[in-house]
């Protein structure tokens, strides 16, 4: 009885098993297919474009005001008036402050007065030196008389130059109350108000002015750059790109003006600076920006998007697309990536088509589905 029990739980289970065995259809067969027959791997394309790329080396600036001036008073006296509206543009010879012109208005009356005094004593004298002149010969005057009344006329001469002198000092003083910019630029802050007083040995600051137009920006670069720096700026000024913090955005462009004459012992770097016309003011002084030296112009070099090129444990290497819509991984040479491309020296040649999206699924021989091309990788 219990083998015939153990034979029927036996058959019983087996029937079961084959039952649910044929309830789930065909559940080898789709899997064999995908093995046999793998989806296309949907990537982005783009293609390799033959381009003139500039080469570049990069810095961090400082902008600097063309030229800069500290306005002062270089006479005594209350400011009477202010003629100028705060962070306005200038011209040489605006009119900025007014310093009270009253008591040098009157020390220059008194200097040409005290001139016409002596213009006429002196006229007097040389009358009668004439005379004296006349009368020596025949007696009638002494020789001493004579020499007496000419120095008298050499000394009033003398006074009306000192006098003339004075008129000269009054004339500049009273010129100096009228305080104006001595160059083009751009006004800061009024630093004095009217009615304040102010002494020239104070060396108060008024006002500033700073000239924007053109501009400065200043920098620094590795020392190892020099000789090349020195050997292209030879052939003409280096054209210089001023670009915002970020390096997105580019302020203005410019030429290099001035490589110095020494080497930063302590940092290792050479202290570079470039003028811009800034006729769009982009530059402001005390700004910090990125900069770019243009050092050369590569000329027809291979370029696809940045992110085109991976990196992997041998080295950069490219996804090239063939004409089948597989994929072949290939090594490639980067000369350097500027302005979202990189610049291929070795591996891609202009026209063939690579992966700019997908690649982390791909491998060499796997199919491509081509999604939209990507803008940065067209051919344009």
């Amino acid at each position: 009885m219990r083998i015939r029990a153990l034979i029927g739980v036996t058959a019983t289970v087996l029937l079961a098993a084959l039952a649910s065995w044929r309830l789930i259809p065909d559940s080898g067969l789709p899997r064999a297919k995908a093995q046999a027959s793998p989806q296309a791997i949907p990537v982005t394309p783009g293609t390799v474009v033959s381009r003139d790329m500039p080469e570049y080396l990069h810095g961090i600036g400082t902008v600097q005001a063309f030229n800069a001036v500290t306005v002062s008073s270089r006479v005594d006296g209350p400011i009477v008036k202010v003629a100028f509206t705060e962070g306005q543009e200038v011209k040489s010879g605006d009119l900025l402050f007014q310093i009270d012109p009253r008591p040098y208005q009157a020390a220059l009356g008194q200097a040409e007065a005290a001139k016409e005094q002596d213009e006429a004593r002196l006229v007097t004298a040389e009358a009668d030196l004439a005379r004296y002149a006349r009368l020596v010969g025949p007696g009638f005057q002494t020789r001493q008389s004579f020499d007496e009344q000419r120095g008298l006329v050499q000394q009033l001469q003398g006074a009306i130059k000192g006098d003339e002198a004075q008129i000269d000092t009054a004339s500049l003083n009273l010129n100096f109350t009228d305080i104006r910019s001595p160059i083009d630029g751009r006004l800061g802050a009024r630093l004095v108000d009217i009615g304040n007083l102010v002494h020239p040995s104070n060396n108060t600051a008024l006002v500033t002015i700073t000239q924007l137009r053109p501009i400065f920006v200043s920098f620094t670069l590795p020392q190892n750059t020099l000789d090349e720096i020195r050997q292209q700026q030879l052939e003409k000024p280096l054209q210089v790109v001023a670009l915002t913090g970020d390096g997105q955005t580019v302020l203005a462009q410019g030429a290099l003006t001035l490589i110095d004459n020494t080497i930063d012992q302590a940092t290792g770097t050479i202290h570079l600076k470039a003028t811009f016309a800034n006729e769009n003011e982009r530059l402001w002084p005390g700004e910090f920006v990125n900069v770019r030296v243009v050092l050369r112009l590569r000329m027809g070099v291979a370029t696809v998007p940045s992110q085109t090129v991976q990196p992997g444990p041998q080295g950069d290497f490219a996804y090239v697309i063939t004409k089948d819509d597989t994929v072949e991984r290939r090594a490639v040479e980067v000369a350097g990536v500027q302005d979202g491309l990189a610049v291929v020296k070795k591996g891609l040649t202009p026209g063939e088509r690579v992966v700019v999206q997908g690649q982390f699924r791909l491998n060499n021989g796997v199919k491509v589905k081509l999604l939209s091309q990507s803008p940065s990788g067209a051919s344009g």
